[in-house]
């Protein structure tokens, strides 16, 4: 009997989905590892906004060159090299608050690498995966983010405890080196299969968004991009995604311990709930978007604007109760809802890119990026000036009153952006 040959594209999304977890793994790994190391030095909240804050000013400078690159070189050289160079730098550098200068220079090393990943992620996949199983596919690569949060949440506190904050960094090393040898090894530029199929007698060609059969490549339309307003839909929303995403990331440890006063090595699975929760509405999204699509109840376009505007609204109203809720398991549930159906969301804006400019994936979601890195220095360096401006005015960290307006910003955010993805995205090809 002959064997069924596993199709290389399935395998690129595999890879693709290890790829983002090991990534935010390294992310909530420092933020674990850096809290407790500053805590225990007695660093104020205010300069520890600062130092989480500063990866993405490196993550930031990269978006956009790390687009260009992959269009250039291709997405698969160009992923190797930046977990290379960030799996060196977190095994290298030691973890010491009082060395500020060193933290400084290794964090913004660290994102100018993984500034590089995501516009080549989604190079490859514009390379390889057909337009029937773009949101599902784009959902599973980006819900890795989600699990690779989850996973770094429930076991680094207690790495941390046992074997000291630094062997967080080595942990995330190791597991740099591991996914770039597993890169190496299985990972092609090419496209394996010109002609993929979706049903029997029916075939589909996958877009060639990787690198240039030509020298000088195609001509990138930066000023139609720039002045597009389905593109700033694409980008508002990334942006307040990220704002989200990246406030409750790095802060949510210091919510715990400090705002509801639990451990989280006390708090057990329940603290991974949060982005393993992202992990299963970011798939649940991607399949009901292309079920609505292949089976033609919704256009593309109806499709990611009712999508996104579920999560984008749900999440709102969850974002700006979230300091209503005292206990553990309110606050867990509470921002569970939050960011799962921000995830959910994402099977509207973040696939759109694909869907409006497939040739130049990389590249607008470079800019897109560009913008989510932004939110993130804005967002997580606000809210330690937030705290800080709290404790200035005589309220505790253990009051509600001390988050209500770090949780509010981006639950107004979030409202806004769903109407402006509602008025002008749109689901069809506007750059050839």
């Amino acid at each position: 009997m002959r064997r069924m040959k596993f199709p290389q594209r399935y395998l690129i999304v595999i890879l693709t989905f290890l790829c983002t977890s090991v990534c935010y793994i390294e992310r909530v790994g420092f933020s674990i590892a850096y809290t407790f190391a500053a805590d225990a030095a007695g660093v104020n909240q205010s300069s520890k906004g600062t130092i989480l804050s500063t990866f993405y000013y490196g993550y930031a400078c990269s978006q956009v060159p790390g687009g260009w690159t992959a269009q250039r070189i291709g997405g698969r050289r160009v992923l190797l090299l930046s977990f290379i160079l960030w799996s060196l730098t977190c095994a290298l550098v030691p973890l010491d608050p009082n060395k500020v200068t060193m933290l400084v220079l290794a964090r913004l090393l660290v994102g100018v690498a993984q500034g590089f990943i995501f516009p080549s992620i989604h190079t490859v996949l514009a390379q390889w995966v057909p337009a029937h199983e773009r949101s599902r596919s784009i959902s599973l690569t980006t819900s890795g983010m989600y699990l690779g949060a989850a996973a770094g949440m429930l076991f680094l506190p207690s790495l941390v405890k046992f074997r000291g904050p630094q062997s967080v960094f080595l942990a995330e090393a190791a597991l740099g080196a591991m996914w770039s040898l597993l890169w190496f090894k299985y990972s092609s530029d090419g496209i394996g299969e010109t002609l993929l199929p979706i049903k029997v007698g029916q075939k589909v060609k996958a877009e060639k968004g990787g690198k240039s059969n030509s020298s000088s490549g195609p001509t990138i339309p930066w000023k139609r991009m720039f002045l597009s307003l389905p593109i700033w839909a694409i980008v508002v929303n990334n942006f307040t995604f990220h704002y989200a995403l990246y406030v409750l990331m790095n802060w949510l440890p210091t919510y715990f311990e400090q705002g509801l006063q639990l451990s989280l090595q006390e708090m057990g699975s329940s603290k991974m709930m949060p982005y393993l929760n992202m992990f299963i509405f970011s798939n649940i999204g991607g399949v009901i978007a292309d079920h609505l699509i292949v089976k033609r109840v919704l256009s593309v376009t109806k499709t990611r604007k009712l999508l996104n505007t579920i999560g984008f609204m749900v999440a709102s109203l969850a974002l700006m109760a979230l300091p209503l809720f005292r206990t553990s398991n309110g606050a867990v549930l509470c921002s569970s809802i939050a960011l799962g159906f921000l995830a959910l969301g994402r099977a509207g804006f973040a696939v759109n890119h694909m869907d409006v400019a497939p040739r130049y994936a990389g590249i607008v979601m470079g800019v897109s990026n560009t913008a989510g890195t932004l939110a993130g220095i804005i967002g997580v360096d606000l809210t330690g000036k937030l705290l800080e401006g709290a404790k200035a005015a005589n309220l505790d960290l253990s009051s509600p009153d001390s988050w209500r307006a770090v949780f509010l910003v981006p639950g107004l955010l979030c409202l806004f952006s769903s109407f402006v993805f509602l008025i002008f995205s749109v689901g069809e090809r506007i750059f050839d």
